[in-house]
């Protein structure tokens, strides 16, 4: 059974890191008629909300877009800086809306904030801790059980992360959407379809994950239970 859990996990990820990109390439050849580019929408958006003190810079990369909160910076990428494509004009309004969230203390993304740490640690130990209690167990039954139990903690603090993640990014995207058409920054019906389909799709990859988590936490629950 698990087996075809874990397979159905690696495709759906798969899918969702396809789809995504698909869907990217596909909106990034329809520009928004006023001609603005992902830069200019940006900086914009965050002087609408008060939040002049938020810089906009350029970073290399393919869909490297995010939002500091420690540096205060949205961080727009190559295929999102200076495109004027409605794609572009969505990631980068999703960035902002993650401005705005930190700015009026969202709660969700304060609470992201409190696990990350944890989550961090978890992300990069649960592994080497479950396969230690694995080797232990050979030698004691109860410290090698108790490593793996451990490891359970670690990765759910990953997926409790991953769960929370999904409240910031779905507020994040309705938040750039709002405005993108109520501010008039796209026109068409089509230019509104595009970027709402590049930021669900984008919606769909931080799901795929939880899913996947949700499943390889299960597969670890039941294998420290039969030690």
């Amino acid at each position: 059974m698990w087996i075809i859990l874990a397979l159905f996990a690696l495709v759906l990820c798969i899918w969702a890191q396809w789809n995504v990109k698909h869907t990217y390439k596909k909106y990034s050849q329809v520009q928004n008629a006023r001609g603005l580019t992902g830069a200019q929408v940006a900086r914009t958006i965050l002087n609408m909300n008060g939040l002049t003190n938020i810089s906009v810079e350029h970073v290399s990369g393919d869909l490297t877009d995010h939002y500091d909160p420690v540096r205060q910076v949205v961080s727009l990428s190559d295929a999102v800086y200076g495109e004027t494509s409605v794609a572009a004009l969505g990631v980068a309004a999703h960035e902002c809306g993650h401005a705005v969230q930190h700015a009026q203390n969202y709660q969700p993304m304060i609470l992201r904030s409190k696990v990350f740490p944890v989550a961090s640690l978890g992300s990069n130990l649960w592994y080497l801790v479950f396969v230690a209690g694995i080797i232990v167990d050979i030698f004691s039954s109860k410290l090698g059980s108790g490593l793996m139990w451990l490891a359970v903690i670690l990765f759910a603090a990953v997926t409790i992360f991953q769960f929370v993640t999904l409240p910031v990014e779905f507020d994040a995207s309705k938040r750039a959407m709002n405005i993108l058409e109520t501010e008039g920054f796209l026109g068409s019906n089509e230019e509104v379809t595009g970027a709402r389909k590049v930021l669900q799709a984008a919606a769909m990859t931080y799901v795929a994950s939880l899913i996947n988590s949700i499943i390889q936490l299960l597969r670890l629950i039941s294998s420290a239970r039969r030690n």
